[in-house]
């Protein structure tokens, strides 16, 4: 299993969301201003207290979570 660090979760926290480092700011939101256009530099300049390893991160553990799959087990 890949370790990440900076991703943390907790039930108290934006509802159990994988957030950073225990901050309000999800993977999520990162992900997604990524994906709108936003450069790793724009994201940390509106979000001056994530460091450039936090959107990173958040970037491999999306990645991540995309290639996980569920398997459903039937009875024979």
């Amino acid at each position: 299993m890949t370790e990440f660090d900076r991703i943390t979760q907790n039930p108290k926290i934006m509802g159990g969301k994988p957030t950073i480092r225990g901050m309000r700011v999800t993977v999520g939101t990162v992900v997604g201003l990524i994906g709108a256009g936003r450069t790793v530099e724009q994201v940390l300049a509106d979000y001056p207290y994530l460091e450039r390893e936090d959107v990173l991160q958040a970037l491999r553990y999306a990645a991540w979570r995309a290639e996980d799959r569920e398997l459903t087990l039937t009875p024979e």
